[in-house]
């Protein structure tokens, strides 16, 4: 088994320990020493908790349709009473939680085997995951010299590598669709409030946040999104209802679309020529398939001031966490990286009327941005607007948070598309459909109206049946999980 566990995403593992040919325990043992392996190159794992495995596999797992597959927690949120936390942070360090959140408690249910979480930028804020509590970097298993993408950057790179099949991650900015982009994997983000987020957070993030999944396949997102669906108990936002399953929707054809594509931003900036290539191949690839593709036609959508608003939300949430963690404390500077001093000082500049506008500026995006798919059915950029960046070109020790965001070189400049859809609340993927010539991975990412989750996903499985990635991701495992070593 241990030279096969690989070549299947999860749904294969689950049928082979259905089968009896293989076992929940055998397959922890190879994802163990998958991360004894790789994980000192990644440094993508912590919290290792193999008790708690073998604990919950001798306790009988549920009959889910992820029986017995080895599986990952990222380092912030998924709330887990056997799973502690650092939240990505030296100051949230070994945290443990009272309770088990609703999402894994829903991740449970399928069977799946968790047994460690997987690193984080300091509390989800940022596009590579750096933070010092790990000691180093998180890296991408494609080019170790490159990050993995942030801030499900941990298990981005766990499962590039083959460490797991699929691992949870969580998106208030691009958090899963960018190391998707990054690691060369699948990740979709659904409709606001698609997922639970409960029992104990009001809101993520004004609504902006919500948790996901980072897999090789299309079919297992579709699975682990049909388990964990719905809105939890007094959820204060509520999506309109699937159109059927996302597994459903796979089989289904999409129908005629109308498709507008770009290869610029929403301000009218050119990305790199690689991300431009891939969007123009997608649009081509869509024509062949009988869709009405023609080029995204500008308007003024007022994006700069959606990414202060959306600055201004993440700085408030940033300093509310950290304040609510020294419940009255001073705070001794180095526990915290620089982005986050940055965020709390940029926050206590800020009333709470700048807050509230701020809010009221993320959703009259939304409704500018719903405006778009009155004219056209999906609309389809690059993830990200260059190849995954160089370790240490955003590391988190710059103090002036609306630059780190917002200034020349920034984050919004590397990321210009991701949070734009989280202001929105609408689905949207990032699939693995280019290489550059360093085997570098391109996400493409695709957006649809709000609500239009199950159409997304029957558009997405046409494009994997019509350009599979499969074998791209194959040969990064079959060389062991890394591809390029560093410089």
């Amino acid at each position: 088994m241990h030279s096969d566990y690989g070549k299947h995403d999860a749904t294969g593992l689950a049928a082979l320990v259905a089968s009896g040919e293989t076992s929940a325990d055998e397959l922890l043992d190879i994802a163990l020493a998958r991360t004894e392996a790789l994980n000192p190159s990644l440094n993508a794992i912590v919290h290792l908790a193999e008790d708690v495995a073998r604990k919950s596999i001798r306790d009988g797992l549920p009959d889910g349709p992820f029986k017995g597959v080895p599986f990952l927690l990222k380092d912030l949120g998924a709330e887990a009473v056997d799973f502690p936390t650092n939240n990505g942070s030296k100051l949230f360090a070994d945290m443990r939680w009272s309770y088990d959140s609703e999402i894994f408690l829903r991740m449970r249910q399928t069977g799946l085997v968790t047994f460690a979480r997987t690193t984080s930028p300091e509390l989800g804020v940022g596009p590579v995951t750096e933070s010092q509590v790990y000691g180093g970097p998180t890296r991408n298993p494609w080019n170790l010299d490159h990050t993995s993408g942030g801030s499900s950057g941990g298990s981005g790179a766990a499962v590039a590598a083959g460490i797991v099949p699929v691992a949870h991650g969580s998106d208030g900015g691009g958090s899963v669709r960018i190391p998707a982009a990054s690691c060369g994997l699948v990740g979709f983000k659904p409709t606001r409030a698609r997922l639970p987020d409960g029992p104990a957070s009001g809101e993520g993030w004004a609504g902006m946040a919500l948790d996901g999944f980072l897999t090789r396949s299309l079919r297992d997102t579709a699975a682990l999104l049909d388990a964990t669906e719905g809105p939890d108990l007094g959820a204060p936002y509520w999506p309109p209802p699937l159109d059927g399953t996302f597994g459903g929707a796979m089989d289904r054809a999409p129908g005629q679309l109308k498709v507008r594509y770009s290869t610029h931003t929403l301000t009218g900036t050119r990305v790199h020529p690689d991300c431009a290539l891939a969007v123009e191949q997608t649009a081509a690839l869509l024509a062949d398939l009988g869709h009405d593709v023609a080029e995204y036609r500008q308007r003024d959508l007022g994006v700069e001031a959606l990414m202060l608003a959306w600055t201004k939300v993440v700085a408030c949430g940033t300093a509310l966490s950290v304040n609510t963690k020294l419940a009255g404390r001073p705070l001794d500077p180095a526990t915290v990286e620089g982005v986050t001093r940055g965020a709390i000082a940029y926050a206590a500049t800020l009333s709470g009327a700048d807050y509230l506008a701020a809010v009221n500026e993320v959703h009259a995006f939304g409704r500018r941005m719903a405006g778009i798919f009155l004219d056209c059915d999906v609309l389809i950029t690059p993830t990200l607007a260059e190849p995954p960046a160089r370790i240490g070109r955003f590391k988190p020790d710059f103090e002036d948070f609306v630059a780190y965001r917002n200034g020349p070189g920034s984050v919004f400049e590397y990321s210009p598309f991701t949070a734009l859809f989280n202001a929105s609340g609408q689905p949207c993927v990032s699939l693995p459909l280019h290489w550059t010539v360093d085997d570098l991975p391109i996400g493409v990412h695709l957006a649809m109206a709000f609500g239009q989750d199950t159409r997304l996903m029957s558009l997405s499985a046409e494009i994997e049946r019509s350009q599979p990635w499969m074998a791209q991701q194959q040969a990064l495992i079959d060389r062991g999980g890394l591809w390029h070593q560093p410089a």
